[in-house]
């Protein structure tokens, strides 16, 4: 007798080993399922967290009190607008200017870097050199990331006054270079 016909055997004659089979498998099938409900009811609090972050993203407002497409979106426009590429550089600088000064700081010297004449690219870039406090420094690189026109923090040098970092307190002193694309004449 094979090992498959024995087991068939003691099965059928022995009902208690086929209840406990039978509530074996029923206990699992109902844990497989419970478990898949319990996923899926996870997923769904997911994206609902995640659409209730989206919805308070698109609607919050600025420290300096206007919703966030007044203030960052001069014009409107992705690209840095100015009819000609020195006044957008000035438009940039404004921009950046203003940023900062909404976030309690103060720009102490500004560059301007405007494209060539004959440059294949107008890209704009705007070197700052601001003090502010460090709760504003974040404040102030999503002000600058997210609004319109598309600007871009190139690079961001940070230091911290070495009697202000023995006490603790103290503003920022900040080197930011940010750039935008100008359009050119249209």
């Amino acid at each position: 007798m094979s090992w498959s016909t024995s087991l068939r055997k003691n099965f059928v004659s022995s009902p208690a080993a086929a209840a406990a089979l039978y509530v074996g498998t029923i206990i699992g099938l109902i844990w497989l399922g419970a478990a898949a409900i319990i996923d899926q009811l996870d997923k769904r609090a997911q994206l609902n967290d995640a659409n209730a972050q989206l919805a308070q993203f698109s609607v919050r407002k600025r420290p300096g009190g206007g919703a966030a497409t007044s203030t960052s979106s001069p014009g409107g426009s992705v690209f840095v607008e100015g009819p000609t590429v020195t006044v957008a550089g000035a438009a940039l600088v404004q921009r950046l200017t203003e940023a900062v000064t909404r976030v309690g700081g103060s720009v102490l010297s500004t560059q301007v870097d405007l494209p060539a004449a004959r440059a294949t690219t107008s890209l704009i870039s705007v070197v700052a050199s601001c003090e502010l406090e460090q709760p504003a420094l974040q404040q102030l690189l999503y002000d600058i990331e997210a609004g319109l026109p598309f600007l871009f923090v190139d690079q961001l040098h940070v230091q911290q006054p070495l009697a202000a970092a023995e006490s603790g307190a103290g503003r920022l002193r900040v080197l930011v270079t940010v750039s935008g694309q100008w359009q050119g004449k249209v």
